[in-house]
């Protein structure tokens, strides 16, 4: 399972629909990748492992999140850079 596809069955697993934070190909690059959806306020985008760890260490499920919203900025802080 490629990390785009293995970042999406977390996000479901978590409880997040499509349209709630969804892991996508960015077109340039083949390697990189974006989240986004109506739970993060901006996209973030990077290198497809670097996202899918975001999702796996950082996203919480998606009742702890509740009516809250993900920065790119904290997530990108607590990846560490």
């Amino acid at each position: 399972m490629d990390a785009i596809a293995e970042a999406n069955e977390l996000l479901h697993g978590k409880g997040y629909a499509e349209r709630e934070l969804a892991v996508f190909p960015v077109p340039v690059g083949q390697s990189r990748a974006i989240l986004k959806g109506a739970k993060i306020v901006s996209p973030l985008s990077d290198e497809a492992e670097v996202v899918l760890r975001a999702v796996r260490e950082l996203v919480p499920d998606a009742i702890e999140l509740g009516k809250s919203v993900l920065r790119p900025a904290d997530l990108r802080a607590r990846l560490g850079g």
